[in-house]
Formats: structure tokens, C-alpha cells, sequence
């Protein structure tokens, strides 16, 4: 029920003093133009993902004891240990893997623990408790789990054409050069190669002719180590103060000088490598008996494929928390600019992988279907209420949004599926204010009995008017919201945008109707003209022209008395 005093509405709830506050200040549009700005900056430079990110923490302490069996690993080592790791706080699961020689502990945190914080306590407790450690026991290695840098986000799987000029290890180092220069793009974290190869004399012994020679293999392998290592560097001084400097490089070379190496003494004669063994220079073949990385450019795999290369995958991963879409951007710029040397050197490339793609086309997609239903809210209205008025409604929806991204982007949040699922979850609630008060406004506009209001005074009225039910209606459905942000383990990780992005969203709505829509209502809306010819006893709505705008008074009652009595006569 409406309050007046002294002739004037008097003002109850929040919402009408935000109404009358902004409805002719001149700062109420610029705040507007800011507001919306602020969403265009945070949409565009909010760092975007697929999906949200999760913190999981987590590492593994590797413990060797050389001559232990697993028994003894078991007692001394890994029961040991766990109980300690148990004393640090935010633990979940503590997995121990006891073998020769050596002990594996890994340690889970909760979903939800910081990182940094959880790898600093788990190397402080394992620190602490050297001196338990038995005699015999190694220093052990802690290596924390990092999951955000070991998922890549751009993959390019290098090969070489079939018009290729360079060797194969060639193609290698420039693979790795590549790698190196990759690396130093801003907000890369780690890079790595799959099949890339490493160059080696590879040294092929004749079985038949070591057993011929009465040679072994070890002693081949002894009289290669001589030569495979550098001498250390020799510095002194001398008595005049001169630096002395002395050196040797490796002795090997080249194959040539691998082959002269002496194995052994046949018959008083010296047995050379030569003599028993095949020597090439290539790439560690070795590596790649039972793994092999081959560009196949034929996708019918039901044909023989007689056109493959070996191919060098580059995987580069993003630091936690940075823009995907830039980074890959960045990342694949850079490689565009060496195209031109690659055809020259007959080396070709194919993306295998771009997860900036991915997220920016998911984060795309989503923003066309809340344009669509933005759109399809205002031709509602349209039918509902009036152009005029949808177009007020409508403004209020970007507004909200744009002030919903500004918090998430300076709260550290990203852009990504489950953001913008909480932003279409609560699209359906973020225009219930803008259309509460639009709706009572349009109605006031519309009563004859405020015809001679001022039309400042009618819109904060209705405003007003709906504050205190529209409060506590938003409030009922943020309470709603806030157990889900109590929801623990991966789903709770994976769903926390959700109650952390709507409330603000419907907090951001009451605002935005209480602010906006009164001061665009003065802008956009005319009261409607009402019929002024009366009836000649009395307009019921409007004043009567008998008393001369005098109501409900005993003067007002005896007129009326006396002219219903000549009717009747």
C-alpha cells in the first residue's frame, strides 16, 4: 500500500531511493556507457578455456635404498613415510608402491587445495623427517604433480616432404631450435618433442667375429668409454701470475676416428673396432624400437601406406590461468613466420591440436545463444508491454552481464562453458526485476488517478512500490543457489562458477532495474493522454467539476445529494 504525507509519496525501500537518486543525475548515463564498457573489456580479454579449471594438488616422494628387497623398502621406508604424510593437513590419499632397490609414495590433496601451499608442506614434512631415515638410504627426490602445464593446448606434428634436401638429423635440430625459441613465448609454460631424435655413433658388433677374436663385449664397451668422456679442464697459476689452461676434447670426432679405437691385441697385433664392429653416425635408433612417430598423409588406413615420414610432435602447454585462445594465437603466428624456410628445407606441419580453437569456438557459441534469447525476450515484451518498454528491459540484460564478467575477470575467474551456462541458468531470472518494475510502472502511467502527478514522482513511486517483494524474492533464489558452492570433490570443482557467478548475477539485476530503468522510463515513456470529457455530474476518475476538485467532504456529499434529487425528479 502506497504511503503518502503531506501530500507526497513517502519513499520505503531501497529501491525507490536508488530510483530518485539516479533518475536525473546526469552521471546515471555515463555510468551506463562505463558499465557496458567495462563487460566489452572483460569479455574480450578474460582468459578463455574449454573448461574450468581445477586445482588438484598432489606429488610423489621417490626413496632409494640400493640392496633392498621390497620387504625391507616396505617396513623401513613406505609404512614409515605414510604416517608422516598423514600429520599434513588437507590430505586425501596416500598410495605407496614398494619394489628393489626403491620405494614410491604419492600423495592426493583435496579437490580445491592451493598448490603452492601443498607442495611446500608435503617437501617440508619429508625435510623433517631425515634423520628417521635408516642407514643406507638415498636422499629423496619430492616431485609435485603439475597438472595445469602436463595437458598441452597446441600440438604440431613437423614432418618432412618427400622433396626433402636435409637428413633426418638435421630435421631434428631444427625441430629442436624451433622448440627452444617457442618456449620463450610469453605465458608458455613447457614445451616438449615426441620423436624427436638425438644424435649418435651407433656401433653394430659382428658376434662371429668377437667370438673369433676371443673378444667380449664388455671389453669392447671398456675400450669405447675410454674415449667417449671429456678431461676435465686443468687451471693454475704460474710465477709470473699467468693463467695456465689445460684441456682435452674428445677424441672422437668423427666415425673414422671411432673405428681406429683399439678393442684389444689379436696374436700380438692390435684389434681395432674396425675389424669387428659396423660404425655409422646417426640418431639414437634405439630409442625408437617399440614407439615410432610417422606422418601418414594417406587417412585410408585400409590401403597400404607406402607414402609415411617420421614425424616430430611439438606439444606446448600454457601457464595455469592464462588466455588460451592468445597463447595459441601467439603460438601459431610465430610458426607461420618460418614457412617460408620450412618449404625450403622441405619440412611441413599440421595442427593436431588447438585448444584456444576449441575454447574461443565453445565460448563463441554460447554468446550466439544468449544473444538469440536475449532477442526473443525483447519481441515478447514487444507483445506484453510496448516497444518503448521492451527496449528498457532489454538494455538491462547486457548491463547485468557486463557487471557479472567485470567480477569475474577481477576475481581471476575464466571464461568458459560452465561461466556461461551460470550466465544462460539465470537469464531467465536476471530480467524478472527489469520486468517487475517496468510492468508497474507501465500501470501507473496508465491509472487516470495520476494524471496530474509529475512524472518523476510517478516512476519512483512505482518502483518503490515493488522494492521490498522483488528484495526478497532474488534473495529466495540466491539462497537456493548457495549450497552447490558446499558441494565438494571433482563435480563441486567443476560446477563452482555456478554459485559464485548467479548470485551475482541477480544482486547485479536489482540494481540495474532500481537505477536504469526508472531513468530511461523518464526518457522513453510519455504519459498516455486520458479522455477529458466528463460526465456532466462527475468523471469518476478524474476531478469533479461540481466541487471544483473538492473529494469526499460533506460540502462534496450534499452537492451530489441535490442533484441526484432533480434527476429522480
Amino acid at each position: 500500500m502506497s504511503v503518502y504525507k503531506d501530500g507526497h509519496y513517502v519513499i520505503t525501500d531501497i529501491a525507490g531511493k536508488l530510483g530518485k537518486a539516479f533518475i536525473q543525475n546526469p552521471l546515471t548515463a555515463v555510468l551506463g556507457i562505463v558499465i557496458l564498457m567495462l563487460g566489452w573489456i572483460s569479455l574480450t580479454t578474460m582468459p578463455r578455456e574449454e573448461d574450468p579449471q581445477i586445482a588438484i594438488s598432489g606429488g610423489g616422494i621417490i626413496v632409494a635404498m640400493p640392496g633392498a628387497t621390497p620387504n625391507q623398502i616396505e617396513k623401513v621406508i613406505s609404512i614409515p613415510l605414510e604416517k608422516k604424510l598423514r600429520e599434513v593437513k588437507g590430505v586425501e590419499h596416500i598410495y605407496s608402491t614398494s619394489m628393489e632397490n626403491v620405494g614410491i609414495i604419492n600423495i592426493m590433496y583435496y579437490i580445491g587445495e592451493n598448490r603452492e601451499e601443498s607442495n611446500l608442506k608435503l617437501y617440508d614434512k619429508v625435510m623433517q623427517n631425515m634423520d628417521k631415515m635408516p642407514h643406507g638410504v638415498m636422499p629423496p627426490m619430492v616431485k609435485p604433480f603439475d597438472i595445469d602445464i602436463d595437458v598441452p593446448i597446441v600440438t604440431i606434428a613437423f614432418y618432412q616432404n618427400a622433396d626433402s634436401n636435409i637428413s633426418l638429423l638435421d630435421f631434428t635440430h631444427k625441430i629442436r631450435a624451433l622448440d627452444t625459441e617457442i618456449n620463450g613465448i610469453e605465458n608458455v609454460a613447457k614445451t616438449k618433442l615426441y620423436g624427436a631424435h638425438i644424435e649418435q655413433y651407433t656401433v653394430k658388433v659382428n658376434v662371429d667375429k668377437i667370438t673369433g677374436y676371443h673378444v667380449s663385449m664388455g671389453q669392447v664397451m671398456m675400450a669405447i668409454k675410454k674415449f667417449s668422456k671429456n678431461a676435465p679442464s686443468i687451471k693454475g697459476k704460474t710465477n709470473g701470475d699467468k693463467i695456465i689452461r689445460f684441456s682435452v676434447v674428445n677424441a672422437i670426432n668423427s666415425v673414422k676416428d671411432l673405428e681406429n679405437v683399439m678393442v684389444s691385441r689379436y696374436r700380438d697385433n692390435p684389434l681395432y673396432l674396425k675389424d669387428i664392429a659396423n660404425v655409422t653416425r646417426g640418431i639414437d635408433e634405439q630409442n625408437f624400437q617399440n614407439v615410432d612417430f610417422r606422418y601418414r598423409p594417406n587417412s585410408d588406413t585400409s590401403k597400404k601406406l607406402t607414402d609415411n615420414r617420421r614425424q616430430i610432435t611439438l606439444a606446448i602447454s600454457k601457464l595455469a590461468g592464462t588466455n588460451a585462445v592468445f597463447i595459441a594465437e601467439d603460438i601459431l603466428s610465430f610458426v607461420k613466420e618460418h614457412e617460408a624456410e620450412f618449404k625450403k628445407l622441405g619440412i611441413g606441419y599440421k595442427v593436431t591440436r588447438n585448444y584456444g580453437e576449441r575454447a574461443n569456438h565453445a565460448v563463441n557459441e554460447l554468446m550466439e545463444h544468449l544473444l538469440i534469447t536475449i532477442v526473443i525476450i525483447a519481441i515478447m515484451l514487444v507483445f506484453a508491454l510496448g516497444w518503448r518498454e521492451s527496449i528498457i528491459v532489454t538494455f538491462s540484460v547486457p548491463a547485468i552481464l557486463a557487471i557479472t564478467l567485470f567480477i569475474a575477470y577481477v576475481t581471476g575467474q575464466t571464461m568458459n562453458r560452465i561461466t556461461l551456462f551460470a550466465f544462460l541458468l539465470s537469464l531467465g531470472l536476471l530480467v524478472d526485476a527489469a520486468i517487475i518494475v517496468i510492468e508497474n510502472i507501465h500501470r501507473h502511467l496508465h491509472d487516470e488517478e495520476n494524471i496530474n502527478k509529475d512524472m518523476e514522482d510517478i516512476l519512483i513511486e512505482a518502483t518503490d512500490e515493488v522494492g521490498a517483494p522483488t528484495n526478497i524474492a532474488t534473495l529466495a533464489i540466491i539462497l537456493t543457489m548457495v549450497p552447490m558452492a558446499f558441494v565438494g570433490g571433482m563435480m563441486g570443482a567443476f560446477m563452482k562458477p555456478i554459485p559464485y557467478n548467479v548470485p551475482v548475477a541477480l544482486l547485479s539485476s536489482l540494481f540495474v532495474a532500481y537505477i536504469f530503468t526508472p531513468y530511461l522510463s523518464l526518457k522513453l515513456l510519455n504519459k498516455p493522454k486520458h479522455d477529458e470529457t466528463y460526465d456532466e455530474e462527475m468523471n469518476p476518475y478524474g476531478i469533479c467539476e461540481i466541487c471544483q476538485g473538492l473529494h469526499h467532504t460533506h460540502e462534496h456529499e450534499e452537492k451530489h445529494t441535490d442533484i441526484d434529487n432533480k434527476g429522480d425528479k
